[in-house]
């Protein structure tokens, strides 16, 4: 029978820190997290500036995680492909080529998102 661990507040404020620490680092390194910070700015500002109602918030922030997410598992695979197989290979280059697809759909689905919001109370 496999044992289970009791509930702790340190294991789980220990988990958190990991968490932060990833993200720093991912933010350190990726620099493509970069213009999605510059982009997630721009739109909170746009959102304030322009006023948008609660349910449009929502959907603007979902759709703004979805991105940061979908980048961050792509580095993930990235730096996971990078250390099982260090030189270069076709197969490797297909799974980064589709975790990077992952990423370009999700922004694309925010932009339209962005589109349908933004634009309506620009013109």
């Amino acid at each position: 029978m496999k044992k289970t661990h009791s509930f702790s507040l340190r294991a789980r404020f220990r988990s958190f820190q990991y968490a932060f620490q990833g993200l720093r680092k991912a933010f350190l390194t990726e620099h493509n997290l970069w213009i999605h910070f510059v982009a997630t700015m721009s739109v909170i500002a746009l959102s304030v500036i322009l006023k948008i109602s609660r349910y449009e918030a929502i959907a603007v922030t979902i759709v703004s995680g979805m991105v940061w997410m979908a980048e961050l598992f792509n580095s993930a695979v990235e730096k996971i492909m990078d250390f099982v197989s260090p030189q270069k290979h076709e197969q490797v280059k297909i799974i980064k080529d589709i975790a990077a697809a992952a990423v370009l759909v999700t922004a694309i689905a925010a932009l339209v998102t962005g589109l349908f919001i933004f634009l309506p109370k620009l013109f």
